[in-house]
């Protein structure tokens, strides 16, 4: 029986142009549009319980070399990987990815160890056998789930699930008082390698928790967990509690510095654009007063050409040459009784009086 697909594999091609982007053709080195698959997804993968198997058939395993060639639609390459995917993360997925991607026409199926057999041979996990087997369901990769699987793979158990390959990682797993229980199926044949995934393991995950414990503890009082239920006990609450309190004040502080260091930034700026402008407005007032006072300024060409208006103010007017000229006969000067003395003249009127002095004697001398 062809066993039943959870996906529909639908291709979506793109519009193949003369041209690629901003004009550029093949010739240019850019390599042209490649038509793009899109696989949707719409529900987990199935448990093996529930899948049917038509045990008529003969089970017949391929060849490595018949499942490298491609196997009919009805006789997919059925691969097994197991696991206990403790706190799935890209490292199981990228495994999973591998391992559904070994042939053309692969059917992976994934084992999940139970919670008993795990906390015997490997230790506690964090999530339960239940949480494992829904984070495992909703890979994408994933065609069909063993819950409960066998630590180690028996020929029962391959043959119950008709299983062509194992896919793991090379490096032996010691485990079960064996240095590799992939060994037996190394010896068959059936082995299908992967490549493990660096810098992500759920050890490691658990070991950057057990890090950073404090902080994941403090967290989660905040959102609402008890200490009963986080196993902190009542000193090591209260501490968690006056560290945050500390934490907080340290924030305030910081905003605050923060704030005050965006104060002065901005104080500076507007002192650097008033020095700037203060300078600007200096020199112009600076110019203005060189313009004006210098020796050249302003005011010295207003005094000199003021002091010429003055002069001509207070400078006679000159008659003209070629005006006649009218001789008038002295008048006759008054003299002060009983004095042959002329009387006092102001010096403007101190030559006239010396013309006149002639004339007084003279008439003195008729009289």
């Amino acid at each position: 029986m062809e066993p039943p697909t959870s996906s529909r594999l639908n291709s979506r091609k793109r519009r193949k142009d003369a041209s690629g982007p901003n004009g550029a053709t093949e010739l240019d080195g850019i390599p042209p549009k490649m038509s793009r698959r899109s696989l949707g997804l719409r529900e987990p993968a199935p448990f093996s319980d529930e899948v049917e198997i038509d045990y008529s058939k003969p089970y017949i395993r391929v060849t490595y070399e018949e499942a490298m060639r491609g196997t009919p639609l009805d006789r997919p390459v059925r691969v097994y990987a197991d696991g206990i995917f403790d706190l799935f993360h890209s490292g199981h997925a990228r495994a999973l990815m591998q391992a559904k991607n070994l042939f053309p026409n692969t059917y992976l199926i994934v084992g999940v160890c139970s919670d008993e057999l795990t906390h015997n041979f490997k230790g506690f996990t964090v999530m339960n056998e239940n949480e494992r087997y829904d984070a495992v369901q909703h890979c994408r990769y994933v065609d069909e789930v063993v819950r409960n699987a066998p630590w180690t793979l028996t020929p029962e158990f391959l043959a119950e699930h008709r299983i062509d390959f194992v896919a793991h990682d090379d490096i032996p797993y010691s485990s079960a008082g064996s240095d590799d229980v992939y060994k037996h199926i190394k010896e068959a044949g059936m082995f299908a390698p992967t490549q493990r995934t660096e810098g992500i393991s759920t050890s490691d995950i658990i070991t950057r928790i057990v890090r950073d414990y404090d902080v994941y503890a403090r967290r989660n009082l905040q959102r609402g967990y008890t200490a009963k239920e986080l196993n902190v006990s009542f000193i090591n609450e209260k501490k968690y509690h006056l560290q945050e309190r500390v934490d907080k004040v340290k924030k305030r502080v910081k905003d605050v510095e923060e704030k005050s260091k965006e104060f002065v930034q901005k104080v500076e700026e507007k002192s650097i654009d008033l020095i700037q402008k203060w300078e600007e407005k200096s020199r112009e007032f600076i110019g203005n007063f060189l313009e004006m006072f210098g020796p050249e300024g302003a005011l010295k060409h207003m005094l000199k050409e003021g002091k010429g208006r003055m002069l001509q103010a207070i400078s006679p007017k000159q008659s003209p040459s070629s005006s006649p000229t009218h001789d008038r006969s002295p008048s006759p000067s008054f003299r002060w009784p009983f004095s042959t003395k002329t009387p006092p003249s102001s010096p403007a009127n101190r030559s006239r009086n010396e013309s006149a002095v002639t004339y007084d004697i003279s008439e003195d001398e008729e009289d």
